[in-house]
């Protein structure tokens, strides 16, 4: 996984602060290293020189291998606080998007006969559909 980072000029993009987001974002997203391509993140104060409530901007959007790029964006007071929030969104739409395939995949798979996880799903339905009866 690739990550570039960007800032505007209110923002000193520093070799420092361009390490700094590189590995805390990809020390938050490594279990997707295989599955992304690129991360850019966007740096912004705006502001700019003067200070405000949730002026700090970070929009991050990665790029999944063979899938349409994500974008998310977080606003806080401070430029940690924005990275923060928008990798922990980023971490949770990913972990949607992902869980959504494997559920596709997994669906798409031939269920075993006389068992496996189809079986015990059809057991709890018919189970539940008996006691919506009884309550009724």
């Amino acid at each position: 996984m690739q990550i570039q980072v960007h800032s505007d000029n209110h923002i000193e993009g520093s070799a420092r602060l361009v390490d700094w987001v590189s590995a805390s974002v990809a020390s938050k997203l490594d279990r997707f290293d295989d599955e992304l391509t690129r991360v850019v993140v966007h740096l912004n104060d705006e502001n700019g020189e003067k200070a405000g409530a949730h002026d700090k901007r970070c929009q991050i959007e990665a790029r999944p291998k063979g899938l349409q790029p994500i974008s998310v964006t977080h606003k806080a007071e401070s430029l940690e606080l924005a990275i923060d929030g928008a990798v922990d969104k980023l971490a949770n739409a990913l972990n949607h998007q992902f869980g959504k395939l494997r559920s596709k995949r997994s669906a798409a798979q031939p269920q075993v006969a006389g068992g496996g996880a189809g079986r015990d799903a059809l057991l709890e339905e018919d189970f539940m559909a008996d006691e919506q009866l009884r309550n009724s």
